[in-house]
């Protein structure tokens, strides 16, 4: 006689997301081709009391955002914009389902971005590394030129104030 554990497998077999769910949980809903994983006892125990509910949603919300914006701004600028995109919406997936769908394209982005990283000639590589090496130096260099020239502490105080004319609710500077 089969029991009914191994008709279905046990969860190391099938792996965590394909194991049948705990008991007393209900199936999790599935949305397009994401299955989502069902949710650990932390997530149920702040989320069974209303305010904690409320206040994890907002925690998780406002730091998978920030780590989300950063992750899209290193896209631009020196930084693991990839890596920073997929930690962010991690952060957001333990919250929201759609969030769960973009990290699964994220993970397909990195791994692409891996094989083509791995696929590159040394050379071509070595070659990239000193143009954008070069390049921050030249324009640290230059930074260091204007301080230098053009009094830095003046501009910076006369630029917060250009700012405050933009927006209005910027702090004024303390008197010097």
């Amino acid at each position: 006689m089969v029991s009914e554990d191994s008709e279905r497998g046990s969860e190391a077999e099938v792996g965590p997301l394909l194991a049948p769910p705990e008991r007393g949980h209900p199936e999790p809903r599935t949305s397009g081709h994401v299955r989502r994983r069902p949710r650990g006892r932390l997530h149920a125990r702040m989320h069974r009391n209303p305010a904690t509910a409320l206040a994890t949603k907002i925690g998780v919300t406002v730091v998978g955002a920030l780590v989300l914006l950063a992750g899209i701004i290193m896209l631009v600028t020196p930084g693991p914009g990839l890596v920073g995109i997929a930690v962010g919406l991690a952060i957001l997936a333990t919250e929201y389902d759609w969030a769960a769908r973009w990290l699964q394209v994220a993970r397909q982005k990195l791994a692409e971005a891996r094989d083509r990283a791995e696929e590159m000639d040394p050379a071509a590589r070595r070659r990239r590394v000193m143009i954008v090496g070069a390049v921050l130096v030249v324009v640290a260099s230059f930074g260091v030129w204007y301080v230098v020239t053009f009094d830095w502490p003046r501009f910076a105080v006369d630029g917060w104030g250009w700012a405050q004319s933009i927006v209005g609710w910027l702090p004024d500077l303390p008197d010097t």
